[in-house]
């Protein structure tokens, strides 16, 4: 029997002249009616991406500098949970942007910063004694930064909205899902942030996922919910001691499965499937932590063959190995950024960016004689998968 999620309440959205609309409003976490237990099953897959989960944390702890996989995994994690949106900016778009200021699609390079952007700010906040916990207020700062300045930046950026929104379909009459009336929203996220500082008995990594589809469904914010809503995810992950940083790129396993990911998200709407959507966020976990495991070890190897081709290279120089141990957290490199990086001087920039052309390390991609672009692609193709 199917348990009751929520309860729906009918009001008049658009004035006389509008439509009555039934907006549903989520019971409180966690599930009951009956409680959300951990079956074989759901143990099962609780312990495989649990121990999924581990193995990534020491991947990201093996290596001499954490920068080495951050980067590109926070990166890649904010492209594609821009692309679940409809946002077109790849990988090699971003950290083109960041060394070189310019984009060809620079609305959605743009999106795909500010996501970075809220991200920081938000493990800042949580990270320090005099920040903010992880809470609704810290939400709205993060969304305000993930709206500042792109399409959306009109809906009310860092504010929880106060009128009706809804998924799918032309307006609220025919829409695929219409979230709870604007008046209950601030009680229904007060509701879950006592939740989520409860000592409630269910599993960190197991709540995370039930915090995730909660806040889609409450949906507060007038756009940008899907991003906020997964990178709560990160953040919990990380509060939670699951993850010492942001290594784990979810959003990849869920745009993948993307139509059951919404499906699992109606399930547990209309007919309280919340079994149903914790075995899919565990498998989604499970297979994100053993993907990104797979391009740590990639981006190490690589690392490690390069550092020593480099070394051995006639034309080395101390100020090339310096770069190329900064190339991880800046992919993409022009000649006055390589100085600023270094502190040297230009002569000395020019022969350490020759002597890592030559080892096949840097690959200038712009095409110029002047104003040149480098890209450490071998590093980027591994963050995409190519």
């Amino acid at each position: 029997m199917p348990r009751t999620t929520g309860t729906y309440r009918v009001s008049r959205v658009g004035g006389a002249a509008g439509e009555d609309v039934r907006a549903f409003v989520p019971a409180p976490l966690p599930p009951a009616d009956p409680p959300l237990v951990l079956d074989d099953r759901l143990s099962a897959l609780h312990a495989e991406a649990l121990t999924a989960v581990g193995k990534l944390g020491v991947a990201g702890a093996m290596v001499p500098s954490a920068q080495w996989f951050l980067y590109g995994f926070v990166r890649k994690e904010a492209v594609v949970s821009s692309e679940i949106e409809g946002t077109q900016a790849t990988l090699q778009d971003v950290v083109t942007f960041e060394a070189t200021k310019q984009a060809e699609r620079p609305d959605d390079v743009r999106d795909v910063c500010n996501y970075v952007d809220a991200l920081t700010f938000a493990r800042k906040e949580i990270a320090s004694a005099k920040g903010l916990p992880l809470s609704t207020r810290l939400l709205c700062e993060a969304h305000k930064r993930l709206m500042r300045g792109v399409r959306g930046a009109d809906k009310m950026p860092g504010e929880v909205r106060r009128s009706q929104n809804w998924i799918g379909g032309t307006r609220p009459g025919n829409a695929r899902f219409v979230p709870p009336p604007p008046e209950v929203v601030p009680e229904l996220m007060a509701q879950l942030e006592k939740w989520l500082h409860s000592a409630d008995a269910l599993p960190p990594l197991v709540k995370a996922g039930l915090a995730h589809v909660q806040f889609e469904t409450i949906h507060p914010f007038l756009d940008g919910n899907g991003r906020i809503g997964r990178l709560l995810i990160t953040l919990l992950l990380e509060h939670w001691g699951l993850l010492k940083s942001p290594m784990l790129y979810l959003s990849l396993a869920l745009k993948r499965r993307q139509q059951q990911y919404y499906a699992h998200l109606t399930a547990v709407r209309d007919g309280g499937d919340w079994e149903g959507w914790t075995a899919f966020y565990l498998e989604c976990v499970r297979e994100a932590a053993d993907d990104g495991v797979r391009a740590a070890e990639r981006l190490f190897a690589l690392l490690g063959k390069d550092r020593a081709r480099l070394i051995a290279h006639d034309s080395v120089t101390v100020p090339a190995v310096r770069l190329l141990d900064l190339l991880p957290s800046n992919p993409v490199v022009t000649l006055p950024l390589a100085i600023e990086l270094l502190g040297v001087s230009k002569p000395t920039v020019i022969k350490a960016i020759e002597a890592l052309e030559e080892t096949g390390i840097l690959k200038e991609t712009s095409g110029k004689r002047r104003d040149r672009v480098y890209a450490y692609q071998k590093y980027l193709d591994v963050l995409t998968g190519e």
